[in-house]
Order: C-alpha cells, then sequence, then structure tokens
C-alpha cells in the first residue's frame, strides 16, 4: 500500500510537469484569440518551424541549401562554423517577429472583418506552407536539437536523499528544468496581460476592435506583438519538446494535444490555459495508472479528448471562458 501511493505522487508530479507543458503550448493559442478572434491552426507547425530554424542556425546550416544546390549545380551545406545556443535563440526569435510581421502584412490585414471560418482556414493554409518552408530550408531529417539543457533520470532525488515510506521519487531533469522555466513565461505573460500598458491594449483589442481604434490603438501594432509573443512561446515549446523527442515534422502534433486544454479551460482565459494543462497532465497519468491495466493500456491518447468532449456538452465555453449571448 505505501509503494502504491508513493507511485500515484509520482505519477501525479510527473502528471503537473507535463500539463506545465500542455499549457504552454495552449498559450499561445489563448493569446492570439485572445487579440484577433483567430484560432490559429498553425501553433504546432510554428513550434516546428522554431525549433527547425533554431538547429539550422546553431549548426550553421546554410538556408535552402538543398534548392541552391539543385539549381546552380552547387554543394554548399554550412557556413563551417557553429554558432552557440543563445545567440541562435536570439536570432531565432528575429526570425520569429519577422514571421510574425510578413503574417501580419500579407495575410491577416487581408481578411479584416471576415467570416471567423475564414480565417480559421487561412491559418490551417499558413501552417501547411511554413511546413513546406521548414522542409526546404532546412531538410526533412529527424534532428538532436541540445541547448544545454541537462538530461536524464534526476540522480539527486532517490532513494538516499528523498523518500517518502522509504520509496524514492524518479524524475526526468528535463522535464524539471522545462516546468520551472514554463511556470516562469506562464506567470511572465500573466503579468504581461494585466499590468502592462500593451497587456491592456490587446485586451482592449480582443473586446472591441473598433472602440480600441477609437482610442487611438494601432490594431497592427497590437497583431504583429501578439504573434511575435506566440512565435516567443513556440519557440520555447519547440526547444523543450524538440529536445526531448528530437526535432521531427511530428513536433507540429503537440498543437492536437493543446486542443482538450482549451476546450477545458476556455479559449479567452490565460488561467484557464493553465489550470486547464494541469487537469489534462495529471489526469491522464493518473488514469493511466488506475484504469489503463485493465483495460490495456494507452489510454493517455484518448483520455484528455473524452474528458474534452464531455465539457463541451455540459459546459461549452470551459471553465474560465466567457460565455456568448447572442441577442436575437
Amino acid at each position: 500500500m505505501p509503494e502504491q501511493l508513493v507511485f500515484a505522487m509520482e505519477v501525479i508530479l510527473n502528471g503537473l510537469m507535463a500539463g506545465v507543458l500542455y499549457a504552454l503550448v495552449a498559450l499561445g493559442f489563448v493569446l492570439i484569440y485572445k487579440a484577433s478572434g483567430i484560432f490559429n491552426y498553425a501553433q504546432g507547425v510554428m513550434a516546428l518551424f522554431a525549433a527547425m530554424t533554431l538547429v539550422g542556425i546553431m549548426n550553421g546550416q546554410v538556408p535552402f541549401a538543398h534548392v541552391i544546390n539543385a539549381t546552380f549545380g552547387t554543394h554548399v551545406h554550412t557556413f563551417g562554423w557553429n554558432v552557440p545556443a543563445f545567440v541562435a535563440i536570439l536570432l531565432t526569435m528575429g526570425v520569429m517577429v519577422l514571421l510574425a510581421w510578413a503574417v501580419q502584412r500579407f495575410v491577416m490585414r487581408h481578411l479584416v472583418g471576415q467570416e471567423p471560418i475564414i480565417l480559421f482556414m487561412a491559418t490551417i493554409g499558413l501552417a501547411y506552407f511554413l511546413e513546406g518552408v521548414a522542409d526546404l530550408m532546412w531538410g526533412s531529417e529527424i534532428k538532436t536539437l541540445d541547448v544545454g539543457l541537462p538530461q536524464g533520470i534526476n540522480l539527486w532525488i532517490d532513494e538516499s536523499t528523498f523518500n517518502i515510506f522509504g520509496y524514492g521519487f524518479f524524475l526526468d531533469n528535463l522535464d524539471i528544468v522545462a516546468t520551472v522555466i514554463a511556470a516562469l513565461l506562464v506567470a511572465a505573460l500573466v503579468a504581461f496581460s494585466q499590468y502592462t500598458k500593451q497587456g491592456r491594449a490587446m485586451r482592449a483589442v480582443a473586446d472591441d476592435h473598433q472602440a480600441a481604434l477609437s482610442v487611438g490603438i494601432s490594431l497592427n501594432f497590437i497583431w504583429i506583438m501578439v504573434w511575435s509573443v506566440a512565435g516567443f512561446v513556440a519557440l520555447v515549446a519547440g526547444i523543450m519538446w524538440g529536445t526531448k523527442s528530437g526535432v521531427q515534422f511530428s513536433l507540429s502534433l503537440i498543437a492536437l494535444k493543446a486542443l482538450p486544454v482549451l476546450m477545458l479551460g476556455g479559449f479567452t482565459s490565460i488561467p484557464g490555459a493553465i489550470v486547464g494543462g494541469l487537469i489534462i497532465g495529471v489526469g491522464e497519468k493518473l488514469f493511466e495508472f488506475a484504469v489503463g491495466p485493465l483495460v490495456g493500456g494507452a489510454t493517455e491518447n484518448w483520455f484528455a479528448y473524452v474528458l474534452a468532449l464531455i465539457f463541451l456538452v455540459f459546459r461549452p465555453q470551459g471553465l474560465f471562458g466567457e460565455k456568448i449571448i447572442e441577442r436575437v
């Protein structure tokens, strides 16, 4: 019995750490949806694009090398030097800001006032476009991402230093560091949204575009800022998940894991994304621990979506989402 209790506590801790990462991915959706009413299907691909760009810059890879070599018959692949991780992260963030400007300048500004389904379809097109560009720029092979984050089982949390009822905890170093970084970023985004001038302007745009314009708030600036912040969130998520499982095209599917989080927490709530992520993370781990052995396992793959379906039936706006009332 004590062994099962300690194992359950370990499962809960791992679920909380996974939940923080889910919340981090969901925040990218929430930020853009709050400011523009757009559900950004491309958020997962943005994480993939950021991670591939970071690896390419760190390795000194020539962008579009395959296209250049095929066109001109050359054999150039790298510049011959490696870029330090910190500098590469800054350069990648610059690329994501440039991407935010391009999305606003060439896509979203031409769709102002269109139906939500049109904006949603535009982000689907953007997702496939970015995926294709990433493939052309950096190649489609699986890449290893190492920015210096610790990895492996945490050796200082074991039977000799920390235990309950004589049983130790086994936690992954990368999960611990990723949780701390994600928690700090989430706290920073909440503070930015609530207490800064730009954050208040973002919330004003979310409430009423015309009213925001009437008091001198630039919609273009706010949307570029929001897409840039979402790009930064995608970069952090790409680093964490890319370090954990390698930079490959399946990385873009992490966005699908954020959908149940959004349905639970609400599409317009930053605190909702946090709480929803924690519920999904802990819930799927505990469900796998308690029920998985009885049904053959693999319950983590569908538990979150079943829980989200239940919420859609009984509380469509989520725990913290705003209830939309339409007068007819």
